[in-house]
């Protein structure tokens, strides 16, 4: 089951480019200060608008699941702050994770088991 998120950013504009140029999402939506973001089927919504009060900010790691993790890390770790590289991990993984421009922790994955 996919899960959408909705999560609070510094400058709308900025975090849809970064998703869109950086991390080629595809962009598939907006609405006045808010963007819909997609990359396969994880869908994340950004919004400036004030629903939570203080900085963007998450103790966690986001994990995406995508098709093909290693040409995916190829085309954008030149681009990105990793926070670790692309490598099988023991509980059935092969991921890496980067810190997007709002400062979200994000792990990109496939299933190796």
């Amino acid at each position: 089951m996919p899960i959408n998120l909705l999560l609070k950013c510094l400058d709308v504009e900025a975090t849809k480019s970064f998703y869109e140029q950086t991390l080629n999402f595809e962009v598939i939506g907006s609405h006045q200060s808010s963007y819909t973001v997609r990359k396969g089927d994880c869908r994340v919504i950004f919004t400036e608008d004030d629903l939570w009060t203080g900085d963007p900010k998450c103790t966690g790691t986001f994990y995406m699941f995508i098709d093909d993790v290693d040409a995916y890390y190829e085309s954008i770790k030149e681009k990105v702050s990793i926070l670790w590289p692309l490598q099988d991990m023991s509980y059935g993984t092969r991921e890496f994770g980067i810190k997007d421009c709002d400062g979200y922790n994000l792990a990109f994955a496939h299933k190796t088991e």
